[in-house]
């Protein structure tokens, strides 16, 4: 089961509000967002969570449903804690900081989940992912890297490709106020996803839906 969760981003004011840092803008929007409490940890921001707050949280919010029972939706192999990592190392190198914690609390690669900007994928397109190719995103190439491996879940979020001009440029551009009110719907619906993995023993079963799935904007 998932046990780590990073954030790709860059850190600094200029980059706040860019396609890059969608993965931030989507942790920002959860609802449990405002009861996080960073630390300065593994090249990053970092917060440990309980996950039966974590989940009672979602529950609470009606993002998640408790079983008939009234417990929550927390299977007997959920691990106790859930990190949340978001790498102030630059994108290029997300990966030093994401191997630090993995390799801290002994986390393998395969109970990692990676939030990132897909270009590949039109604006309004969420889509869950295990393993498989990087798509040229450097923060993915990064963590393969140090991990020695690509077999990871990603959640991929849709940013769609410049019409003309440099890739790097596109990235690092901001969203449109438009766009901006497109994705905070999107952020609210693709909460669904993100707590269902953290709460599934199989992530898999959750492809079917989530593979690739496109919103109205």
């Amino acid at each position: 089961m998932i046990q780590l969760i990073a954030f790709l981003g860059n850190y600094g004011k200029e980059y706040e509000g860019t396609r890059h840092n969608v993965a931030w803008m989507f942790e920002e929007a959860l609802c449990c967002s405002g009861r996080i409490s960073w630390q300065n940890k593994f090249k990053g921001d970092f917060f440990s969570w309980d996950t039966d707050a974590l989940v009672r949280t979602f529950v609470e919010k009606g993002i998640l449903k408790a079983r008939d029972s009234g417990e929550l939706p927390i299977p007997d192999a959920a691990p106790k804690k859930i990190y949340f990592l978001k790498p102030l190392t630059y994108m290029n190198l997300s990966g030093d900081a994401i191997a630090e914690a993995s390799h801290f609390y002994k986390i393998p690669a395969s109970d990692i989940l990676v939030v990132h900007d897909e270009i590949e994928l039109p604006l309004g397109t969420v889509s869950l992912k295990w393993s498989g190719g990087l798509g040229g995103h450097n923060g993915l190439r990064s963590t393969k890297a140090v991990l020695g491996t690509a077999d990871f879940w990603r959640l991929r979020f849709g940013v769609g490709k410049p019409a003309n001009g440099q890739v790097a440029d596109y990235v690092l551009g901001h969203f449109t106020a438009d766009e901006k009110i497109c994705l905070s719907r999107i952020f609210d619906q693709a909460q669904e996803c993100f707590a269902k993995v953290l709460t599934s023993k199989d992530p898999q079963r959750l492809i079917p839906a989530w593979g690739k799935k496109k919103f109205e904007l």
